[in-house]
């Protein structure tokens, strides 16, 4: 009988077998920490059809001009703020890479603020500024424009720091400036990663954008949720106005 030839290292086996097996134990865990019963997904499943077929669809066809002019604000914060911090971005990153930018030190000081502005969520960011700036398009689309701006500045330094330093060396034995490097060999070599990222933000914030609007941000969500922004919401946006105001009463003092 012909010997049987393992495809797959008994070593490297081994090692994705007990992977998978921390996974399900810390699956488990976390679901009863959080008191979460996968099988309600099941049991509950009546419901969830009978709420997609009867309450949502069909959709209603004949929407109102406010709706409609609700889905353009939603569609412009999200286009404009990408737009804008694309700009900054890009200026920014310039000067964070740490390939391109003629002061490291400068560098690492755009990399750690971007990283901090992008892992505070824009819903945060949107009440925050919801406690200073008050409600309305503006706050949201300043909420949007913080959140892009770090994420694309990171994402476009990353491209930046991937590009070959041929094309770099190269400029630099002509006597080019660092502008004209950056005119000459990251815009052609990067403009379609720029573009890619771009678009993806935008896709980005059309979701964040309709988030945001459920607090006050504009757009089409303050509309459609308007009882859930009254009865869910608003209270827990009074309450972290209250805590931003015992935070700014704590660090005057």
């Amino acid at each position: 009988m012909p010997e049987k030839i393992s495809i797959m290292n008994p070593r490297e086996k081994q090692v994705y077998t007990w992977f998978l097996v921390v996974v399900l134990v810390l699956f488990c865990l976390a679901t009863y920490i959080s008191r979460f019963n996968p099988l309600e997904v099941l049991w509950e499943q009546g419901e969830f059809w009978k709420f997609l077929f009867q309450d949502f669809l069909p959709p209603r066809f004949n929407a109102s001009p406010v709706v409609v002019e609700s889905i353009l604000v939603t569609f412009a914060l999200a286009v404009s703020s990408s737009f804008v911090a694309a700009v900054f971005a890009f200026l920014f990153a310039v000067f964070g890479s740490t390939s391109l930018s003629p002061w490291k030190g400068l560098a690492r000081t755009i990399r750690g603020f971007a990283t901090f502005l992008r892992n505070i969520p824009t819903l945060v960011w949107a009440f925050i500024l919801f406690s200073s700036l008050g409600i309305g398009t503006g706050v949201g689309f300043i909420a949007l424009l913080i959140s892009t701006f770090a994420f694309m500045t990171r994402a476009f330094i990353e491209v930046i720091d991937e590009v070959s330093c041929d094309a770099m060396e190269g400029l630099t034995a002509c006597g080019g400036t660092f502008w004209q490097k950056v005119c000459q060999g990251i815009v052609p070599t990067c403009l379609t990663q720029f573009i890619a990222w771009f678009l993806y933000c935008i896709e980005l914030n059309i979701r964040a954008s309709t988030i945001v609007g459920m607090v006050g941000g504009g757009g089409i969500s303050g509309w459609c949720c308007f009882p859930i922004s009254s009865r869910l919401i608003m209270p827990a946006r009074q309450e972290l106005f209250w805590l931003l105001r015992r935070w700014s009463l704590w660090w005057n003092f």
